[in-house]
């Protein structure tokens, strides 16, 4: 999940719990405050009540000692007055509850009721007076509503704004993602441009980042320079050295042992000089030093390693079946996808089994086309398989020359390219090696 949706979704979340707690405190409020109001109300309704004693309506009721009740027109509040047993010290408590009362058979209300017991002319009577509760219930689910409407219309502008402030925030950020680090694949060549943003954090992660492919581009520049010297410095000799010995054998008479030992001698320094050029050339792909100004038809360069490598293929005795079916031509450096192709075509005959077969097919599909090359060789174990671009990772062969660095060229050759390298194999029963070309040339 991006920083900036993880920054919107605190937010929000945050911002949702304060909007809930300050709804439910609203609601647990509103239902506090309109109790005491209609207490209130009740409070006075009962000081009035009992200043009206005296009056004739009420005062029959009291004398004849019958309960009076009256109810307003729509029954939204009610007086009742009882003769109960005389207590000369009847307490001057007053008491609220809420509770129903049936208005008829069939209707009800709930009201909040005040219970207040008095003397009068030497009797006891409990005096009860009542609100109706019902609006006050409308407005707590009036409130409850408008809360989570409030709360929704808070959540959703609260998400937007809290996106398009945080795009804002971060869009320097981005940019040096982007810029320095996602599509930097030549430090040579990098952008030192600083990206505008007052955030003082990512000015600094700006700087540092710039500080540090500085110094990456000064190491690759060493590297190069250690290249050319190592060229210079170590197949010069060698190649002098070369050209003594056999000059050596050319025109001095030597007996049968040294001329062995001259042979095994030149043997070593070709070994030798082989290796140094599989790793210059490595060095070499590895530092951008090869241009890609080469259309390179696939097809046309299986056909001349074939060509190459056929005396090997039989004296292995091996079929190889050739079963390109597309022209795919890729935009790059031709001697390079020779060497990558015949590497791993000549693994494929080093490694096979005598009278086994090689099998090259392609495939085409929503523009990405793919080639394989499969024999039916020894194969690999799985951690063989992990291991098998590392350099100088040799296997089980016949073959005295392997060095173990095939595959390690044609891992830099591929990432060179862009060309995706997928290695399938079961020991005993064979290796198939995918190339995958995401886009057509």
């Amino acid at each position: 999940m991006k920083l900036q949706v993880k920054l919107a979704l605190y937010n929000t979340l945050t911002k949702v719990a304060i909007i809930l707690f300050t709804g439910l405190l609203i609601l647990l409020s509103i239902e506090k405050i309109s109790y005491n109001h209609i207490e209130v109300r009740l409070e006075d309704d009962k000081e009035e009540t009992l200043k009206s004693l005296e009056s004739n309506e009420i005062n029959r009721f009291l004398s004849s000692q019958q309960v009076y009740t009256d109810y307003n027109i729509l029954k939204e509040e009610f007086i009742s007055i009882t003769p109960i047993k005389y207590d000369p010290n009847v307490s001057k408590e007053v008491k609220f509850t809420t509770e129903p009362r049936n208005l008829d058979k069939k209707n009800f209300q709930i009201y909040r009721i005040l219970s207040h017991k008095f003397n009068f002319n030497e009797h006891t009577y409990l005096l009860q007076i009542g609100e109706a509760i019902e609006s006050v219930e409308e407005l707590k689910s009036i409130i409850k509503k408008f809360t989570l409407l409030v709360l929704f219309i808070a959540l959703v502008l609260t998400l937007i704004s809290d996106l398009i402030f945080t795009k804002f925030l971060l869009a320097p950020f981005y940019k040096i993602i982007d810029r320095k680090l996602i599509k930097v694949n030549d430090p040579m060549n990098f952008d030192y441009e600083k990206i505008k943003t007052t955030t003082q954090d990512f000015e600094l992660l700006d700087d540092s980042i710039s500080s540090l492919m500085k110094k990456i581009s000064n190491l690759f520049i060493l590297e190069k320079q250690f290249i050319a010297n190592v060229s210079h410095e170590l197949l010069t000799p060698i190649s002098i050295i070369s050209s003594r010995l056999e000059n050596i054998l050319l025109h001095e008479e030597l007996s049968e042992g040294s001329e062995n030992k001259m042979h095994a001698s030149l043997k070593t320094l070709n070994r030798l000089k082989s290796i140094i050029n599989s790793l210059l050339l490595i060095s070499k792909v590895e530092n951008n030093q090869f241009d890609k100004g080469d259309m390179v038809m696939i097809a046309g360069v299986v056909k001349e390693i074939h060509e190459e490598l056929e005396d090997r293929i039989e004296e292995k005795h091996l079929t190889f079946t050739n079963h390109l079916k597309y022209i795919y031509s890729i935009q790059g450096n031709r001697p390079l996808m020779h060497t990558l192709l015949f590497n791993i075509i000549n693994n494929s005959i080093k490694y096979n089994n005598p009278k086994g077969s090689i099998t090259i097919s392609d495939d085409l599909n929503d523009d990405i086309y793919a080639i394989t090359i499969a024999d039916t060789g020894a194969g690999m174990e799985q951690k063989q398989i992990e291991n098998a671009f590392n350099r100088f990772e040799k296997f089980d062969t016949d073959e005295k020359e392997s060095y173990g660095l095939g595959l390690a060229i044609v891992k830099s050759i591929t990432a060179f390219h862009n060309i995706k390298v997928k290695i399938s194999s079961v020991k005993n029963q064979g290796t198939s090696v995918k190339l995958i070309f995401d886009h057509l040339a």
